[in-house]
């Protein structure tokens, strides 16, 4: 899953896709490098970032939606929490909506997605943009990650989404310290028995940058994702969402033929 944030302020690449012919050009390369989705997203989920409203949202991806449904022949995923978002995103032909407040801030996202043939991906959070990282405490973060999205799996299946439809995504940097990112990754397989496919989204989290001291230096950025991509694969990811498809595409590749012995 590439990552296209249409906004002037993510933590990685603000600014840089926020218009509509930089987006395109983008996603296109993304496809081109291998990516299998595209995840378009206008609204910044950093720590800290200032909310936008359902408008600007919209504003910021509808046009870059339909610029791309001419332009690539992946799926499209929409990243947000927002139900009058997503509706309009699945109108215009989105296949997945991508929520990463796990279904816990618009009562109206459930009824969105299962009067519909999108997928749907229920991300583990706590708190808001604004107070997520402010001092995140729990007492087993793999069963109180697992319990969420074991509870919200279950909201979305008796709303009528069915579970072949949705995925999980324990939640990288939202809300976790290093340790708890770094146990996430490490006990990923604990999150198999939710029976559907895990998504993971390490890419140039802060938790790499504090582990390797690598706070301006991009290659250390992306080695850290190389191996956070690999272990996360190794221990049971499905989907990776990232930032540098080309290079993360040959390590999930390299990673699958270890993992599933596919050398000549």
């Amino acid at each position: 899953m590439g990552i296209l944030n249409i906004t002037p302020d993510s933590f990685s690449d603000g600014g840089q896709f926020f218009t509509v012919a930089s987006a395109v050009k983008q996603a296109i390369k993304m496809e081109q490098d291998g990516a299998d989705i595209i995840d378009v997203g206008g609204e910044s989920t950093r720590p800290s970032a200032i909310p936008v409203t359902t408008r600007e949202e919209l504003c910021r991806v509808v046009p870059v939606i339909n610029a791309l449904l001419q332009k690539v022949t992946i799926p499209l995923s929409i990243d947000t929490t927002k139900a009058e978002v997503a509706q309009k995103a699945i109108e215009l032909g989105v296949s997945i909506v991508n929520d990463i407040s796990g279904l816990t801030r618009d009562p109206e996202m459930i009824s969105v997605v299962s009067k519909s043939k999108a997928g749907l991906i229920i991300m583990h959070s706590r708190g808001t943009p604004q107070t997520m990282q402010k001092n995140p405490r729990y007492k087993n973060i793999i069963k109180e990650v697992y319990r969420f999205l074991e509870q919200q799996m279950q909201q979305a299946i008796d709303g009528g989404i069915s579970k072949n439809r949705i995925a999980v995504d324990p939640g990288i940097g939202f809300g976790k310290t290093v340790h708890h990112n770094v146990t996430l990754i490490n006990r990923l397989a604990d999150f198999l028995p939710l029976g559907v496919p895990i998504l993971i989204g390490p890419s140039r989290k802060s938790f790499i940058r504090v582990l390797l001291n690598a706070t301006d230096l991009p290659n250390a950025i992306h080695d850290g994702t190389a191996v956070s991509v690999s272990l996360a694969i190794a221990n049971g990811a499905r989907i990776v969402r990232v930032h540098d498809v080309e290079s993360m595409k040959r390590v999930s590749q390299m990673a699958d033929a270890i993992l599933r012995g596919k050398g000549g």
